[in-house]
Formats: C-alpha cells, sequence, structure tokens
C-alpha cells in the first residue's frame, strides 16, 4: 500500500484529499537530514509547495517527524473545549516562522526543534488541519 507521489500544480492540485495536503505540508518522517537546520524550512517549503512562486510567505508553518499513523492516533482521543484533537504522544517537530515580518519572497525562516504534542482538527477520522502544538505536561 502507500500513497505514491501526489503530482498536480500547486495547493488544491485535483485529486488531493485535505488529508493528503496536510501530509504534504506537515508530515516529514523520517526526518530530511540532509538540510543544515537553517535552510531546512526554506527548502522543505519549497519542495512540498506550502510558499507557491508568486504568493505570500506563509508565517509559520510545522513540520512533524513522525509517520502519518501517530497524527491519526489523534482523531481517535477526545477532543478539547476547541473542538481539536492532540496527539497521545509528544513528536519531534520542526517549527518554521518567518523571519521579520515581510511576508513577500524571497521568504527565510527560523527553525525550531521541539518536542511537542501536536493539536489537529480532524474530518472523517482523519487529520485536515494542524491548529498548533503544545509541550507535554510537566
Amino acid at each position: 500500500g502507500g500513497l505514491g507521489p501526489v503530482h498536480g500544480c500547486g495547493a488544491g492540485s485535483a485529486g488531493e484529499s485535505r488529508y493528503e495536503k496536510f501530509l504534504r505540508q506537515h508530515v516529514d518522517h523520517p526526518q530530511t537530514s540532509a538540510l543544515t537546520a537553517h535552510r531546512y524550512c526554506e527548502t522543505m517549503l519549497a519542495r512540498r509547495r506550502v510558499t507557491a512562486p508568486g504568493r505570500p510567505c506563509k508565517p509559520s508553518n510545522t513540520f512533524v517527524h513522525a509517520p502519518a499513523e501517530e497524527l491519526v492516533a489523534a482523531c481517535s482521543q477526545m477532543p478539547d473545549e476547541t473542538g481539536f484533537h492532540s496527539t497521545p504522544t509528544s513528536m519531534d517537530l520542526t517549527a518554521c516562522r518567518l523571519r521579520g515580518g515581510n511576508n513577500r519572497p524571497p521568504c527565510t525562516y527560523r527553525a525550531r526543534q521541539l518536542q511537542h504534542h501536536v493539536r489537529v482538527a480532524c474530518l472523517d477520522g482523519l487529520p485536515v488541519h494542524l491548529a498548533g502544538t503544545h509541550p507535554p505536561p510537566q
């Protein structure tokens, strides 16, 4: 099984489900390691077509370095008061935040390595939106 590469042009390409878009924008497992930390965000955002050429830079984007199944597992957890589901375990992730206040390309990002729970919105039992992350309770 497994999903092959999604072909198509740009975001919302024909045949890409919201779940597949979620995976494209947020899941990098195993982590792409050939990239130095400060280039990771720019390279991954371009490679995954999160920031499309000619479009404003996305202010922030989180990549989760865990199997997709672990994010799907969040959808079977009880939702919190805001209706979002959190992953049962914390996972390695890279949080990319746009440097400076300018969202015009070229986009440069600051990367932070975190170990957080991930909060997602689910549709039909699959994650379709990454709402945020939070540290494990101390």
